[in-house]
């Protein structure tokens, strides 16, 4: 580097003060989102404006954005708009669309709270789903996104319902709702929005407008679904009552059993197989499959008969 009125580097050299590597400036010129070094006979001269660009480009991939999103941030900077009210605006939409805040469990906790026994297969499924997030160097710690979420889980598997069956509900659910959260954008966007999506980023003032919109419609998506669904909750709710009432208590019918007295050989066969404890259960499950087996054959010799001869397969 040579100190002159205004600090040129060599690569390597701006690679070191910036924190990037030499193939990642490399490939941010590339790319479109760093200017072009000068040129001095054979060796590339970078200044000032090279490291303030790196800077900003890391500081953008900090809060997020992808290389995609800071090149465009950065042409309009370039095209002299500022980047204050397209930032505000970014920040606003990147913001926490809930008021609740994320928290930590250790397994012994979950585990408590799920039954008091740990199960691999659903920790693994809650982590896919996202209910769990496991923490880099914390193998027995999560961090839970949602702890409101994680408490709807504990509560209904506590009133009986599997594990299985809660992920699989949470699965359709999610769908479900990310098909209303579309649709509510692309209604948003076409009434409210759309003045702010021309070809050229939108300036300050009016990507401070649009941000102070996503602050005030941000909330209105939640407060429908919740409407809407306790709307539903009360029809449907009243009407699976009603007709349950309506048809009176179910009473079971009890089949009656019947004793069939069986060789002692053949019981003491059947308890050195499943135990003394199994015999019955063993034999009514036996006589079953005997039974099916027998009806099978008889379906089947009844489509034989009744086969035409000349439809008959030729013999071999």
């Amino acid at each position: 580097m040579t100190e002159q009125a205004v600090a040129e580097y060599r690569i390597e050299d701006l690679a070191h003060r910036s924190g990037a590597t030499v193939r990642t400036i490399r490939a941010y010129q590339d790319r479109g989102l760093l200017p072009r070094p000068e040129r001095r006979g054979r060796a590339n001269v970078y200044g000032d404006t090279h490291l303030a660009r790196l800077r900003q480009i890391a500081d953008l991939l900090d809060r997020g954005y992808t290389l995609a999103s800071i090149k465009e941030l950065l042409e309009a900077w370039d095209a002299g708009r500022g980047l204050g009210g397209v930032l505000g605006l970014v920040a606003e939409v990147d913001g926490p669309w809930t008021d609740e805040e994320a928290d930590r469990i250790s397994r012994a906790d979950l585990a408590a709270r799920f039954g008091g026994s740990e199960d691999e297969a659903a920790i693994a499924d809650a982590v896919a789903l996202g209910i769990l997030e496991q923490i880099p160097g914390h193998e027995d710690e999560f961090l839970v996104p949602s702890p409101q979420e994680l408490a709807v889980a504990a509560e209904l598997h506590a009133s009986g319902v599997p594990l299985p069956a809660i992920s699989a509900h949470l699965r359709e659910l999610r769908g479900q709702i990310e098909h209303i959260a579309t649709r509510f954008l692309e209604f948003t966007t076409e009434h409210v929005f759309a003045r702010y999506l021309g070809p050229l980023p939108p300036t300050d003032a009016e990507a401070a407008e649009a941000a102070s919109l996503v602050r005030r419609l941000r909330p209105l998506a939640q407060q429908s679904v919740d409407a809407e669904l306790a709307r539903a909750m009360k029809l449907f709710a009243t009407r699976h009552l009603h007709r349950h009432l309506s048809e009176g208590p179910v009473t079971p019918q009890v089949e009656e059993a019947h004793s069939v007295p069986l060789p002692a050989n053949t019981i003491r066969a059947v308890q050195s197989l499943v135990g003394a404890e199994n015999v019955a259960e063993f034999i009514a499950v036996a006589t079953e499959r005997e039974v099916q087996a027998r009806a099978l054959d008889t379906l089947t010799s009844n489509h034989r008969n009744s086969t035409p001869v000349d439809q008959m397969p030729p013999i071999a």
